[in-house]
């Protein structure tokens, strides 16, 4: 799946907030002097406590909220709130909210999935051609005739972020993907990512599991009663008092590996296994000790 819009130099950003600020009327602040850049081609978790302003944070990013204060930008140019600006966002940046149920509303998945493109006054072959890549992106194109209503809440999922997918976003953000999925579900929304990002869609993902964080992001930012803190996930989720600042737990892989390198049977510089697999994967290629 290609991009319709032409790359910007890996030095800029897709989108990015600078000293960013927003509170819901007669409420206090949620965010204040926050900066955050999505580069192409990263996957980026948001992490933080239930009430921290994730969901806030995704909102401004892709046009859903004003902010009241700083700045929005789309390729290092300010993004105007007319509509000639909200289309350009739009179309390079598409949000998946946490409920399907929010975003979901026509009588079948492809004609749910094939409402942004029409918006956007594409001719009905584009239009066809959209739907089905955005439905074989999430491995549904047996659900496209099926009534939304039908779907399991895995099948609505996928076909939420299928109606995303079919605007050809370059940034796709999706707020706590996973919630509410079994585990079989997770893993076949994970595969499904892993496609759109072989496709080159960059993806941020709102969460607060910090295992799935680690196994699946390039980078962090972990929000925190200090504010805003980004860099790469392993660095970030392994610094302990950033968690407790956020209230969120150790990865099971960070207390694994700590577990490993203090026995000296993990190099300092080794990469640390980051889920069960792997460490099984790690464990099964070690030798075997001898008496």
């Amino acid at each position: 799946m290609t991009s319709p819009t032409t790359p910007t130099s890996p030095a800029t950003p897709v989108v990015e907030l600078v000293q960013a600020g927003f509170a819901y009327e007669d409420g206090p602040a949620v965010l204040s002097g926050v900066d955050f850049a999505v580069a192409e081609g990263r996957a980026i978790a948001l992490l933080g406590r239930n009430g921290s302003g994730k969901t806030t944070l995704l909102r401004l990013l892709s046009g859903g909220l004003r902010r009241g204060s700083g700045s929005l930008l789309l390729d290092g140019a300010e993004v105007t709130y007319d509509r000639k600006g909200l289309t350009r966002l739009r179309t390079t940046v598409q949000l998946v909210v946490q409920d399907p149920d929010d975003q979901l509303f026509a009588a079948s998945v492809g004609q749910d999935v094939s409402f942004g493109p029409m918006n956007l006054g594409l001719p009905e072959e584009e239009v066809r051609l959209r739907v089905r890549e955005a439905l074989e992106a999430l491995d549904i194109v047996a659900l496209e005739d099926r009534p939304t209503h039908l779907l399991s809440y895995g099948q609505r999922k996928r076909a939420a972020i299928a109606g995303a997918v079919a605007m050809r976003p370059r940034v796709l953000i999706m707020d706590e993907p996973t919630a509410g999925l079994d585990p079989h579900g997770q893993e076949r929304l994970l595969d499904a990512l892993a496609r759109l990002r072989a496709s080159g869609t960059t993806v941020v993902m709102a969460t607060h599991d910090v295992d799935l964080a680690l196994r699946w992001a390039d980078e962090a930012a972990v929000l925190s009663p200090a504010g805003l803190r980004t860099g790469p996930v392993a660095e970030l989720l392994g610094d302990d008092a950033l968690l407790d600042a956020a209230r969120l737990r150790r990865p099971w892989g960070t207390s694994v590996a700590r577990l490993l390198r203090a026995h000296g049977l993990l190099a300092p510089d080794a990469p640390e296994p980051r889920t069960p697999e792997e460490l099984d994967a790690w464990a099964a290629a070690r030798p075997l000790a001898t008496e």
